[in-house]
């Protein structure tokens, strides 16, 4: 029998899709506290508020992979509404968070404000979510600030647009790089384990284990190594 005292805690989620480019924003919790976390709050402030009431939960803070306008365009709006934290992504998506306001009106999304997270993050950080404590993997290469959080008792990590199902993330923006994003993901997320569930910045999610089988662009039948 397992002992509840000892068993790692689990958390829960819900993807929200939120924008026109039907970006995924994650709402993570801790069961235990009910405190919170939106991964990539990506716009539409009140219908992402509203899936936090409709489940209870107190959100604490807001976590962010990358600084682009579908993944960072809420997250000023929803720290300034509840004083809460920002948390991420890494100081060298900061020029990216600089310009959502530009790219708002190119893209014809709403008016769009800039911020400073309350803390940058790096390789090898840690972030809480209520007990739940959650690893933080840069994986530069769709932008150089990209950062992953991956839960290891959940065997769940999200992921933003490093790797999606079938295909990898955009490396065309500025300061992308193909191969660093290739490097990412075979050193830094598939060594998280085949049954490792991830949860992308767009579409179903997927599994470490299927990407490295099927993947077109970074499957291991591709590599030598």
């Amino acid at each position: 029998m397992t002992d509840p005292r000892t068993t790692p805690a689990v958390l829960r989620g819900e993807i929200i899709p939120v924008t026109a480019f039907q970006q995924n924003c994650s709402l993570i919790w801790d069961p235990a506290t009910m405190r919170g976390a939106l991964v990539d709050a990506g716009g539409e402030a009140d219908k992402l508020l509203a899936h936090v009431a409709a489940r209870g939960v107190t959100l604490e803070k807001l976590l962010v992979t990358h600084g682009h306008l579908d993944h960072a365009g809420a997250v000023a709006e929803i720290a300034e509404r509840l004083t809460i934290p920002i948390e991420g992504p890494h100081r060298d998506d900061a020029f990216w968070i600089d310009g959502m306001p530009n790219a708002a009106k190119q893209y014809g999304f709403p008016p769009t404000r800039s911020f400073v997270p309350d803390r940058w993050l790096a390789h090898g950080d840690t972030v809480t979510v209520g007990s739940l404590t959650l690893d933080v993997l840069h994986c530069p290469g769709h932008t150089p600030g990209h950062v992953v959080f991956h839960h290891p008792a959940s065997k769940l990590a999200m992921v933003g647009d490093v790797i999606f199902q079938n295909s990898i993330g955009r490396t065309d923006f500025p300061r992308g790089n193909h191969a660093d994003l290739i490097h990412a993901i075979r050193t830094r997320l598939f060594p998280l384990g085949p049954d490792t569930q991830f949860v992308p910045g767009h579409g179903p999610m997927s599994t470490f284990g299927r990407e490295r089988q099927s993947n077109p662009y970074v499957a291991d039948s591709m590599f030598d190594d």
